[in-house]
């Protein structure tokens, strides 16, 4: 199986990254843009064909080492 994690800033914590992306997009003229929030995706290859298995080890491995859940959000796909 395969975990794909998608790991983002919370709301409210500032993204610089983010903030210095939605100005350059501005200054190339892409003027329709709101707001860019700079993340991280994750690929994992888990070698149990258990999908609650999976999700179980993937959440734990994101609330140990791949997201700073003090500031940081993920999502996890699982296929």
């Amino acid at each position: 199986m395969t975990a794909v994690v998608n790991v983002f800033l919370k709301e409210g914590v500032l993204d610089p990254q983010g903030k210095a992306a939605h100005h350059a997009l501005d200054s190339l003229g892409f003027a329709g843009v709101a707001d860019v929030r700079i993340g991280k995706q994750i690929i994992i290859e888990l070698d149990t064909a258990d999908r609650a298995v999976a999700e179980t080890e993937v959440k734990e491995m994101c609330e140990t080492l791949l997201a700073n859940t003090v500031i940081e959000d993920y999502t996890i796909e699982i296929n």
